[in-house]
């Protein structure tokens, strides 16, 4: 049975690895030269530059995403760094008792509550509140995981067996708090303020903090060393060993329906490639109202589509730079108050500044020299999408005139480093669309917003349409690389499921 799939990311390359390991004859089609979608990074003279996986979660046994991953991955072979501090927060108004701004969220769950107790005696209680739930989590080794529901629910559903009580226990008390109404709990001003700025923008479900934490702690969420696309790469490699072909430079302009059934793919230069079934891991809005015109749809898709039921997780600017410094005495990954906001030619005021220093990857700059990232989330993105499809001037002279406020406050904060910039690369929400297709530039598809259990309506069907299948990081809101391999593995066993095929797995780490 010969199979299409839209979308060489991650989730259809890791359709393709299991389905290939079923049997099926599978051809992945890409608009790019490379794989990955937004699993990415790009050269730029010496230096690299990531997007992407700051840290994979399963890189290690502590986490049952290990499983899936080894499924596709020879995990033993990919080397991963384990950050001891994840981030360090800068406040503004508060200083600790030694007086630093920074709160250091370590990766050790010992030390980090050691760390904050002895900067908060007098919450105690609350500190070590916050710690148990991480470590009973660690104790659950959820198998849902592997089951053929979204992510979320199918926790959900682990959950309610009797053996998780304990874990039932901690998190109906947490599910409903978010990181500034747990910051109530601490009566010390430095700690409080620091739990409210550690994201930026919404409030953001505690769950999001606690369950990587757990997992850090257990040394499986390493970064991949090499950057995203090394790490893209490398499930590309699996799947062309087991058999599967790539299309590269080959968008999908149609898909072609006859009678309710999809029958293949229109693709560049009207060329048509026929199939038994076709599979999109390619953006949700281009699937459905682009490649098949809105032809099968039901209301709730349509409210989708109007914004209703869900918002587009935020797009990126990110400005990188090649810096002629090692910049080894600074944090990784930090975040600072600003004494005066930045404002983006968009319209964004931001207050604060994300600054991502690669000095623990020695692969993506040369010896003595390192590359930076500052990434600002945005809303704003048809400013950028609109200018760049209908008024390039403005466009250039927008991405000038931000880059030039960045590299001044840059030079503030790093010590002086403005001599020493050697490349400049600038990435706004014109740019992951134009590179991905991603609906509105969206970094990660739907925005889960304070319900971290927020259902998407977008399944592996369409309404009235057979032999088609949809799978990406659409499916769950959130997204990202752990909901991309989980949808791609669910299709593939879906696909046996439905044509009476036992799933087998040949897995890549002996």
């Amino acid at each position: 049975m010969k199979i299409n799939i839209i979308g060489g990311g991650v989730s259809g390359l890791t359709a393709g690895c299991y389905l290939q390991m079923n049997g099926f004859e599978t051809h992945i089609f890409e608009k790019h030269s490379i794989p990955g979608g937004l699993c990415t990074s790009w050269e730029k003279g010496e230096y690299t530059f990531d997007s992407c996986a700051h840290w994979i979660l399963g890189s290690d046994t502590g986490s049952s995403f290990y499983k899936i991953w080894s499924e596709i991955l020879d995990m033993k072979k990919i080397e991963f760094h384990n950050h001891e501090i994840r981030v360090e927060v800068g406040t503004k108004t508060h200083a600790n008792k030694y007086g630093e701004k920074n709160f250091k969220l370590y990766t050790n769950l010992t030390r980090l509550e050691e760390y904050m107790i002895d900067l908060a005696p007098e919450d105690t209680k609350a500190i070590r509140e916050f710690i148990k739930p991480m470590r009973i989590m660690q104790k659950y080794d959820l198998p849902p995981i592997m089951d053929d529901l979204p992510f979320f629910q199918s926790m959900v559903r682990g959950i309610k067996m009797t053996r998780y009580l304990e874990f039932v226990y901690w998190f109906l008390k947490i599910k409903n708090y978010t990181n500034y109404t747990y910051a109530r709990k601490f009566s010390n001003p430095f700690i409080r303020e620091s739990f409210e700025l550690l994201y930026d923008g919404d409030e953001v479900n505690m769950m999001v903090l606690s369950m990587p934490l757990s997992v850090f702690d257990k040394k499986s969420a390493g970064y991949p060393i090499g950057g995203s696309m090394n790490f893209a790469k490398k499930i590309e490699q699996t799947y062309l060993s087991l058999g599967g072909t790539m299309h590269y430079k080959t968008p999908v302009k149609k898909i072609i329906t006859e009678d309710g059934i999809a029958k293949g793919l229109l693709v560049r230069n009207d060329a048509t490639h026929f199939s038994d079934l076709t599979i999109s891991a390619a953006d949700w809005n281009f699937t459905v109202f682009d490649a098949l015109d809105g032809k099968f749809v039901d209301q709730e898709m349509i409210e989708l589509k109007e914004l209703k039921k869900l918002e587009v997780f935020y797009s990126v600017m990110q400005f990188s730079f090649g810096i002629s410094k090692d910049l080894t005495e600074l944090p990784h990954f930090f975040r600072v108050p600003l004494e005066e906001d930045i404002i983006s030619p968009d319209g964004t005021a931001y207050s604060r500044f994300e600054v991502h220093i690669y000095n623990y990857d020695h692969t993506l700059a040369p010896k003595g020299k390192t590359s930076v990232t500052v990434s600002f989330y945005t809303t704003q993105r048809e400013f950028w999408i609109d200018a760049r499809k209908n008024d390039r001037p403005k466009y250039r002279a927008a991405k000038t005139e931000f880059t030039n406020k960045i590299i001044e406050r840059l030079d503030i904060t790093l010590g002086g480093i403005k001599d020493h910039i050697e490349v400049i690369d600038v990435a706004t929400p014109a740019t992951f669309q134009r590179y991905t297709n991603n609906w509105k530039g969206s970094t990660q598809g739907w925005l889960p917003g304070k319900n971290l259990l927020a259902r998407s309506p977008v399944g592996f069907h369409l309404p009235g349409l057979k032999n088609f299948y949809y799978s990406s990081h659409w499916n769950q809101p959130g997204g990202g690389l752990p909901i991309a391999i989980k949808t791609g593995r669910d299709v593939a066993k879906k696909i046996c499921k439905d044509y009476k095929v036992k799933f087998k797995v040949i897995p890549q780490t002996k």
